[in-house]
């Protein structure tokens, strides 16, 4: 089974940047549209970005479009999440993910319906103070 885990969160203030990672144990990670989701307690995981292998096509949320990039190194086996222009509202839970359908989903994501997840990173926290 292919085992994720994300770094780069913490704490920042509004317009500030972080840079999130999640490296996986295998390169079969690579064959798969990466993604990132993120969750604040008590409300649905929602799609933030997703990157397709090969062309490496990527598309985001309304809420971060122009802030966040996604992007893949795959002789690193790594998927990244550039966030500039941090919001307090950015503040949640962020999670790496290995989708196996339903990638065109992610960015207009609520929840993950429609959408088919092989492997979930363990999430990491980002918070955004104001």
């Amino acid at each position: 089974e292919v085992q994720v885990v994300e770094s780069g969160g913490g704490s920042v203030q509004a317009g500030g940047s972080l840079r999130l990672s999640c490296i996986a144990s295998e390169s079969t990670f690579n064959e798969y549209c990466l993604a990132w989701f993120r969750q604040i307690p008590g409300e649905e995981r929602t799609g933030v970005a997703a990157i397709l292998p090969g062309s490496g096509y990527s598309d985001y949320a309304d809420s971060v479009k122009g802030r966040f990039t996604i992007s893949r190194d795959n002789l690193k086996n790594t998927v990244y999440l550039q966030m500039n222009g941090l919001k307090p509202e950015d503040s949640a839970m962020y999670y790496c993910a290995a989708v196996r359908s339903g990638c065109s989903l992610v960015p207009v994501s609520r929840g993950t319906g429609g959408i088919s997840i092989d492997f979930w990173g363990q999430g990491i926290l980002v918070t955004v103070g104001s």
